[in-house]
């Protein structure tokens, strides 16, 4: 199991933390935002394989920004991975 931190931009979350675990996203946690919507999308993620979280998540966006805290999730997720190979 490999742990990350990821600071995202453009969001009201300061950072996420995940583990990839046999190509799977575990242990979700985003630091500040949207709390609940930040639970809900742990445990919808929690065991999925990681390139399809963030397949699923890439380009959503919230509100008037061109990004979200899901969108973010994903391009940690991807920087991630290339960091595996």
């Amino acid at each position: 199991m490999q742990h990350f931190s990821f600071s995202p931009h453009g969001v009201c979350a300061v950072k996420i933390d995940f583990d990839i675990d046999d190509g799977t996203v575990k242990n979700i946690v985003f630091k500040g935002g949207c709390d609940g919507n930040h639970k809900a999308i742990a445990r919808l993620a929690e065991g999925v394989p990681a390139k399809k979280v963030a397949e699923l998540l890439k380009g959503n966006t919230c509100g008037f920004r061109n990004t979200s805290c899901a969108d973010q999730l994903a391009i940690g997720i991807n920087l991630a991975l290339e960091q595996m190979e």
